[in-house]
């Protein structure tokens, strides 16, 4: 039975659920889930969640992502994308200069009008159903934070790639309209590829083509998502039942309100496990089928 994380390099026009649909027919298991949706236009980074680790895909969809995004100045769409419908579309075009000179406006703590072409739900329908269908509704500004953005280089006379690192739930092609309304001459979204993604980048991504060929084989054990926590190794088989039955381990020494991974003494991934008044107490288990 497959289980672990499989990082996928997403290829264009496929949808993250297309990925998932692809991947449980060559891994023959139906627990998939991914950590992160990603536009059809979108390449890069897709962590895939296989079996007993798709118990982790809620702390992935938490993560901070980083992004190169490909701006096309002085044309606005209705997607804010290349994809769209154009509005309108400007001659006069801002220097690099102008460009870098208004980024520090979109940069830290910001709030975001969430576009109408979203999967985002009102009265139980999608928003972009909606947008197909002609309307148009008011959306609240959602609180989201850019924590890097920068200029990486001028790739012609209004097309513009931009390093991204953002929060969940930023919009890197509002991100890339709202630019353009800034510096008054519209833009929008013409590519995008995701450079890193729960933790995970692309020197770990894998293409479908790869998969095919050697399944099982790339999938990375569950516990190196949580990589960044401290391993715990429970000195006792009685440690490890009570882990198994659900109950709190007495600890000494771990740091308090820290998180840890917790492995049997043979090695086993068990948990991860936060460190409260003196006691190991479960977040996520990850032992059993």
């Amino acid at each position: 039975m497959a289980n672990g994380i499989i990082i996928i390099d997403k290829p264009e026009e496929w949808t993250s659920m297309d990925v998932c649909a692809k991947l449980r027919g060559i891994l023959k298991e139906r627990r998939i889930g991914h950590g992160g949706t990603l536009d059809p236009m979108a390449t890069g980074v897709l962590p895939v969640f296989v079996g007993n680790a798709t118990k982790a895909v809620e702390f992935a969809e938490k993560g901070d992502k980083e992004y190169i995004a490909g701006l096309r100045l002085g044309l606005v769409t209705n997607t804010q994308d290349t994809t769209g419908e154009i509005l309108s579309e400007s001659a006069t075009i801002p220097d690099r200069a102008a460009l870098e000179a208004v980024l520090p406006r979109f940069t830290g703590p910001i709030a975001q009008i969430p576009p109408m072409f979203s999967a985002i739900k009102r009265d139980g329908k999608k928003l972009y159903e909606l947008a197909r269908a002609g309307k148009e509704i008011h959306r609240e500004p959602r609180p989201i934070t850019i924590y890097a953005l920068e200029v990486l280089e001028q790739t012609g006379e209004r097309d513009y790639l931009l390093r991204i690192r953002c929060s969940k739930g930023t919009y890197v092609r509002t991100l890339c309209h709202d630019i353009g309304e800034a510096l008054g001459c519209g833009g929008c979204m013409y590519s995008l590829r995701r450079t890193m993604a729960a933790g995970f980048t692309l020197s770990e991504a894998v293409k479908l083509e790869q998969v095919m060929e050697e399944k099982e084989a790339l999938l990375l054990p569950t516990d190196s998502f949580f990589r960044r926590y401290e391993a715990y190794i429970l000195p006792s088989p009685r440690q490890e039942k009570l882990c198994r039955n659900g109950n709190p381990i007495p600890v000494r020494d771990l740091a308090e309100g820290q998180l840890y991974r917790v492995y049997s003494q043979e090695g086993d991934f068990l948990c991860l496990s936060r460190q409260t008044n003196g006691q190991l107490v479960s977040v996520k288990n990850f032992f059993g089928g």
